[in-house]
């Protein structure tokens, strides 16, 4: 094996940002509201937390920290200065309450909580059994950051080194810490780049995910990695989205399909109001576009724009179907992203044919250094290399993959498997549906059932009767639901994913569910 060569540097966040600093350090690289910091202004904040977290906190390098905030510029300054001294930051759904946010502390063994202003009065409220010090965004941080040094922190980082710890959805269970290198990271920023084609120092981006979601984060920290420009939005609002892509003559947005879902509902004269011809690229992630929302999209916005890409925190970017196929391949996630190995195998781990059903695996650059504090699920969740995603999927003749369900969302009735997705899709092609959630109750005959929770959309009347017969000419009998429930709203977590577990633990409550 070579040795490595002197000529070797790592790639880290940090050091991609100050290269972008240096060649034009005048440029905006931030923006929140009115707030502005340019790239020679974010590197001298980035340099003082890094050397505030070291000498002023007495952290050191290994040890973690936590960011409990909405989207704001301190967001990124502190996870970023955080990294460049060592420093790993978990981040927490800001949406968390106390008992989720000691969970998230505790388990991470974060020493300083960086907590917003807003959400002060819930960090005060949790027993934080780690936390030795909580710095206030907002309150205390501005005159601790002018007590840390300017000067580049004198610290040698690995790129295997991690950069975050964000914190998995939980749509299964309690949430794992994610480790993210830094290495990973700056890999996937490259591959965004020549996959999308708008992360270049020329590009401006705004974001609208939240920054403690992984994509959400890299989609935004992407943009100033190259030198462009993000302007970051405090929170989500569909119209002022529209807005800002207008006045900022925006490049590049990453939404997930609530936030589409959202901007649709305003209407075409509010729509019409604003012009996003600049737009390059058009990201969807974190939860799959229904063909019937990719549809109003491409008509919306043009033929040449959705990307939407489909991917996991753990294996990052995985799939992506671009513009030319949206249209093309229905309900379909697209092919590998660059210099990514897919397999899909069966119950037995062989490899299954085209057009057949198995669980998704993935290699790659972009892999997880692994779970926080937990090598048996980071046992389980690697193969040989691959990361399992829990997904299952099929592909074409032609490479490209289609996602069916997830593994444990799968409905076993009589013998006969049935894929939740499958049957939504179906569902909200009916005008009067907004979404849909399905998944299998208890049936003493059939062992499982097909459950249907329905959103209308507003002013809508639709019933049970008319769903079924409408949903009877694309679905077999054995797929159609036995009984539809009407709900105002689905529940989905910070990344717009369904959460199916929270509408199906009632019917399984006392019941054991085993799904092969």
């Amino acid at each position: 094996m070579a040795a490595r060569p002197n000529t070797y540097v790592p790639v880290t966040i940090a050091d991609g940002i100050r290269l972008s600093a240096r060649r034009v350090p005048s440029k905006l690289a931030l923006q929140e509201r009115d707030r502005r910091l340019s790239f020679a202004e974010l590197v001298d904040r980035l340099h003082r937390v890094a050397n505030g977290a070291l000498d002023g906190l007495n952290l050191a390098a290994g040890d973690h920290a936590a960011i409990f905030a909405p989207n704001c510029l301190e967001y990124v300054e502190v996870a970023c200065g955080l990294a460049a001294a060592g420093i790993t930051a978990a981040l927490v759904n800001a949406r968390a309450n106390p008992s989720e946010l000691a969970y998230v502390c505790d388990d991470a063994e974060a020493k300083v909580l960086f907590v917003h202003a807003s959400l002060e009065e819930t960090a005060r409220a949790a027993e934080l059994a780690t936390v030795e010090r909580m710095i206030v965004i907002g309150g205390d941080y501005e005159d601790w950051l002018a007590l840390g040094s300017a000067r580049a922190p004198d610290m040698r980082l690995e790129e295997w080194d991690d950069f975050l710890l964000p914190y998995t959805a939980g749509t299964t269970g309690r949430a794992k810490g994610v480790r993210l290198s830094h290495r990973a990271r700056v890999l996937t920023f490259f591959a965004m780049a020549v996959e999308y084609g708008c992360y270049s120092p020329d590009d401006r981006a705004v974001a609208i995910a939240p920054l403690f979601h992984g994509g959400g984060f890299s989609f935004c920290a992407a943009t100033i990695f190259f030198g462009g420009s993000c302007v970051i939005a405090p929170r989500f609002d569909a119209e002022e989205t529209l807005r800002l892509l207008s006045e900022q003559h925006a490049t590049t947005v990453f939404m997930v399909p609530t936030h589409f879902s959202a901007i649709f509902a305003l209407g075409q004269e509010t729509l019409r109001r604003y012009s996003v011809t600049a737009l390059r690229g058009l990201i969807s992630n974190a939860a799959p576009l229904s063909q019937v929302m990719k549809e109003r999209i491409v008509e919306h916005f043009g033929g040449g724009l959705l990307f939407e890409s489909y991917g996991s925190t753990e294996a990052s970017l995985i799939t992506t179907l671009r513009p030319a196929d949206q249209l093309r391949k229905e309900q379909c996630v697209g092919l590998p992203f660059p210099a990514t190995e897919l397999r899909l195998v069966g119950e037995a781990g062989d490899e299954v044919s085209a057009g057949d059903v198995g669980e998704v695996l993935v290699r790659s650059p972009y892999l997880f250094n692994g779970y926080w504090n937990r090598p048996e699920d980071t046992d389980r969740a690697l193969r040989d290399g691959f990361f399992a995603t829990g997904d299952l999927g099929r592909h074409d003749e032609e490479g490209y993959l289609y996602l069916v369900d997830r593994k444990h969302d799968k409905i076993v009735s009589g013998g006969v498997n049935i894929y939740p997705r499958e049957v939504e899709e179906v569902l909200i092609r009916h005008p009067a549906v907004l979404e849909a959630a399905v998944f299998g109750v208890p049936d003493d005959y059939w062992g499982e059932a097909v459950h249907a929770v329905v959103a209308t959309r507003s002013g809508a009347a639709l019933s049970e009767t008319d769903l079924l017969a409408f949903a009877e000419a694309s679905l077999a009998r054995y797929k159609l639901p036995k009984a539809v429930e009407f709900a105002e709203a689905l529940p989905r977590n910070a990344a717009g994913k369904l959460l199916r577990r929270e509408l199906r633990e009632p019917f399984w409550a006392g019941r054991d569910r085993r799904i092969s």
